[in-house]
């Protein structure tokens, strides 16, 4: 039998506890899952790409532990069906939070298909208690000097603290 291979892509800046949800998640459907991490300048990222790779994988080597599957974390840029093609992957793990998530989602993943009808996406839906958790209201409340600990692991917890409460380069 084939092996299961997806790819979860986002740029993760930070990860929250809502990625985690779906990778958990995702990790008990796959034999592997490739957390994707994209290569965004667009966004204006918080953290470097290193260091959101590093937190990525720091994050997710206890689902790894408690499912028994391979989880790598990789950088990527460029054409995300390339990617998965250069990966082997058969399906792009994708986490729907609301209504507005699927719009966008629905049109990204019939272009995809068109691209490479090989390529399923999944969507799986945020649990509850994540499902308004995006890292930019994270950042955006970490700036404004509000309580995020609930919507990040502990290791992302201090670095975003410690990068938001880094003074202004200038």
């Amino acid at each position: 039998m084939r092996e299961r291979v997806g790819l979860y892509p986002g740029t993760f800046d930070p990860v929250t506890n809502g990625h985690l949800d779906v990778i958990g998640r995702a990790a008990r459907i796959l034999d592997k899952l490739v957390v994707g991490v994209a290569i965004n300048i667009g966004k204006s990222p918080l953290f470097p790409l290193e260091e959101r790779v590093e937190l990525v994988r720091a994050e997710t080597d206890v689902i790894a532990q408690r499912t028994g599957t391979v989880i790598e974390v990789r950088p990527f840029e460029g054409l995300l069906v390339g990617f998965a093609q250069e990966l082997g992957a058969s399906m792009i793990i994708r986490g729907l939070r609301a209504v507005t998530d699927f719009d966008y989602e629905f049109q990204m993943a019939g272009m995809n298909r068109r691209l490479d009808h090989d390529i399923e996406a999944v969507f799986l839906m945020a649990s509850e208690t994540n499902q308004f958790i995006s890292s930019r209201f994270v950042k955006e409340i970490a700036r404004l000097g509000g309580d995020v600990s609930s919507f990040v692991p502990k290791l992302t917890l201090e670095r975003t603290l410690a990068r938001v409460r880094q003074p202004a380069e200038g």
